[in-house]
């Protein structure tokens, strides 16, 4: 059997990353940096705090007027109101609300803490915030549209951000933006090793993905946003991170 090297690597040298800049020229510039090629089925996770940064989505707070729900809310969780706020543009609804917490259905369609509105890794935070990007889909679409251009080769990307999940400690990486690779694998009809057939597995290959990168790319001062993934036997397909939002009529918790 031939089994596939697999290898993660951190792209070196991407800078603190600004409003406007070109993520797709700062990736092509790491990559000759490092003296690598992109090579065909190569997938790139990029942290959408990059994405975001350079999308202009970064929110000062002294411009923010929060509503009498932010400041209920603000009062409840002990939270500025002011970011309560922008969670609260950010979302379709509220889920859950204790002190400290504000869980959220994201306007994109999966349920996070504070509509994954972030000041880590922010410049001035203690007055600006960051948003997630607008669009993370096409921003994948489009970011893998210009790499595979330059690379006259088949590419996957992923936008990757963490989360915390219920009834486990910890952040892992997922992803709220696929392009190139289907996000979820159905394995129902396949068999398992006694022969039994699998009726209701189904795998989060995109959320697999990301978490492997986030592994390298860290959450702190690593300065590691952009990780290559290589090796990686994934499925082709036009697969959406919306395809992985579980709908709220088939979610036993909501």
């Amino acid at each position: 059997m031939n089994i596939p090297q697999f290898s993660a690597i951190a792209l070196p040298g991407i800078p603190l990353v600004v409003p406007g800049d070109d993520i797709a020229s700062l990736i092509i510039a790491s990559l000759k940096q490092a003296d690598l090629a992109l090579q065909s089925y190569d997938v790139l996770v990029v942290s959408s705090k990059i994405i975001s940064k350079a999308e202009g989505r970064l929110v000062r707070l002294a411009g923010v007027s929060p509503s009498s729900q932010a400041v209920e809310l603000a009062a409840r969780t002990g939270k500025d109101p002011r970011i309560v706020q922008l969670v609260l543009d950010e979302s379709r609804l509220v889920s859950r609300v204790a002190r400290g917490v504000l869980v959220t259905e994201h306007r994109l369609g999966f349920v996070s803490a504070n509509a994954g509105i972030d000041q880590s890794n922010v410049e001035d935070s203690a007055d600006q915030v960051l948003l997630l990007p607008a669009d993370p889909d096409a921003a994948a679409d489009a970011l893998r549209a210009r790499l595979m251009a330059f690379a006259g080769c088949e590419l996957a990307v992923i936008i990757s951000d963490t989360h915390g999940r219920p009834f486990r400690y910890g952040n892992v990486g997922v992803a709220i933006g696929v392009s190139g690779m289907v996000a979820v694998t159905d394995l129902r009809g396949q068999k398992d090793l006694f022969g039994r057939e699998l009726l209701i597995t189904q795998q989060g290959y995109a959320d697999l993905v990301a978490s492997a990168a986030h592994l390298l790319c860290g959450e702190a001062d690593e300065g590691r946003p952009v990780v290559l993934i290589r090796g990686l036997d994934y499925p082709v397909g036009d697969g959406k991170a919306a395809h992985i939002n579980r709908p709220a009529d088939k979610d036993l918790y909501r």
